[in-house]
């Protein structure tokens, strides 16, 4: 047996290796680098002071609306609350101020359907104050930890996102969206109980506590802080506190509205009903009509909901709205296409008429602005297949082309085949070839027929007709129906008129 103690990077290889070997790629151990973090004093302690602790709402508003389109009561919501959350964490930091004992953070509650861009909007947030984010999905957590994941991980998350720097990481912003799949149905049996037990984890982590970087069934951390106690005499833990750390959750409510139109029925029918609302519904918008007992009879805990206070209404995109989205310069859609043509050397355009029929297209999907990017793809794969292979270096998206693509990709590779040969022509002969509609017709007709391209049919058609041409020294020539009933014949009867004639 070896003397030569190892040190934690091997320890973490070796236990690698063997529960790769035991449990193949089932088992992941956490990545040892949040477990290093800047110390005091050394470089990345002063990460913090690139955060954006004076941005002012209207600015962070107007920021916002450059980016997302028909939300501005959500925006103007948002933008106030989150930057009233950093400028007060300056405030409390940074002064002499007392604490308050029982305050409640302005945690926030988003709800929407998919696609609206809540994701992007937090995220926007996040960029622009300068602070680490992390996104996580509800659904893949458990009570536990054993089955899913662990709550704690989204803070570790968090550590990781700010290069392992633990107090950049306490001014951070924490996503979770499908929320509302974590609430707990009338049952008190199966799944339901494990999803109020990670509603009672959340909700340690929304007040303030502290989250241990080293989790405990992490054999590679354990052992290295055994190793370390052994050294030193001292056992270090090194942890995270959430005080400061923004939650934003978010989920889509499925079925809320029948919890709210039953609420108000009730209250109709006694005194303090509510008078502009009928039974028919018309076009209440009964989200935002939303009240917490709401929630708890949804299924969430009354103390989660508690701290939840800011609570959004983000709007469903209409057709108009992801034209919007699309005609915006910031669109991420279209800038994101334009890339990936760029990519290869093509630059790409777009008509007004063509971003309309995209966003009906993509409204049609019912995925909300997700919409736009299946619609994007659907028109535009084939174009994105095919031209890289040509010497084609633009083209612009018109409306007819987002109506029948794949019949307007022929007709633009015919059309620049058609042009490729006349400049060939030209650089071989001098001589300016051009073709007639119906002639046109005739040669897309046969280049369809035999799986070819317009060049190539001309070029079997018209082998002769260099050296002819040429003979008979002309500047041009023009391709008609009757010249295909018999190019050879048309050629030969060409060359004998003209030395005829002289």
């Amino acid at each position: 047996m070896s003397s030569k103690v190892p040190n934690p990077a091997e320890i973490q290889k070796e236990i690698d290796q063997f529960l790769k070997q035991k449990y193949g790629d089932r088992v992941v151990t956490q990545n040892p680098d949040i477990l290093h973090p800047p110390e005091q004093g050394q470089p990345g302690e002063d990460q913090t002071a690139n955060i954006n602790f004076d941005l002012k709402p209207e600015e962070l508003e107007a920021y916002l609306n450059q980016y997302i389109i028909n939300q501005e009561l959500a925006i103007e919501v948002l933008a106030t609350k989150i930057c009233t959350h950093f400028n007060r964490m300056k405030l409390e930091t940074r002064g002499n101020m007392d604490e308050l004992v029982g305050n409640i953070k302005s945690n926030i509650l988003m709800i929407g359907p998919t696609g609206v861009g809540k994701t992007y909007l937090v995220r926007l947030i996040a960029k622009k104050i300068g602070v680490p984010f992390v996104k996580g999905d509800a659904t893949k957590f458990s009570e536990t930890g054993y089955v899913g994941g662990d709550v704690e991980d989204l803070i570790r998350d968090l550590v990781r996102e700010a290069g392992g720097n633990i107090k950049l990481a306490e001014y951070g912003i924490v996503y979770l969206d499908e929320i509302d799949k974590i609430a707990a149905t009338s049952h008190t049996y199966g799944p339901d109980v494990s999803r109020t037990g990670v509603q009672r984890n959340l909700l340690k982590l929304m007040e303030e506590s502290d989250v241990d970087l080293k989790t405990p069934h992490d054999l590679a951390a354990q052992m290295e802080a055994a190793m370390e106690a052994q050294r030193t005499g001292k056992i270090k833990r090194k942890k995270i506190n959430t005080k400061n750390i923004l939650f934003v959750m978010s989920g889509s409510f499925s079925g809320m509205v029948d919890i709210i139109k039953k609420r108000l029925n009730q209250h109709a029918i006694g005194f303090g009903s509510h008078p502009t609302i009928g039974t028919d519904g018309g076009d209440v918008d009964y989200l935002a009509l939303a009240k917490s007992e709401d929630f708890i009879t949804y299924g969430f805990e009354s103390e989660f909901i508690g701290r939840l206070p800011v609570q959004v209404r983000l709007n469903e995109l209409d057709a108009e709205s992801l034209y919007q989205i699309l005609k915006s310069p910031q669109s991420t859609v279209i800038l994101g296409k334009k890339r990936d043509f760029q990519a290869y050397g093509i630059e790409l355009n777009f008509e007004d008429d063509a971003l309309r029929q995209m966003a009906e297209l993509g409204y049609h999907e019912k995925t909300g602005a997700r919409g736009l990017v299946t619609a994007a793809e659907k028109i535009l794969l084939k174009y994105e297949k095919k031209l890289p292979s040509t010497t084609i270096k633009s083209f612009t998206v018109t409306s007819t082309m987002v109506l029948t693509p794949e019949k307007e990709l022929d007709i633009l590779l015919n059309r620049h085949s058609m042009k490729q040969f006349q400049k060939d022509f030209l650089a071989s002969t001098g001589i300016v070839i051009t073709f007639t509609p119906g002639a046109q017709k005739v040669i897309l007709d046969k280049a369809k027929q035999k799986k070819s391209t317009f060049q190539a049919i001309c070029r079997e058609l018209f082998a002769d007709y260099e050296y002819g041409l040429k003979l008979i020294d002309i500047p041009e020539f023009t391709i008609d129906e009757k010249v295909l009933e018999n190019p050879q014949g048309q050629l030969e009867a060409l060359i004998k008129q003209t030395y005829h004639s002289k």
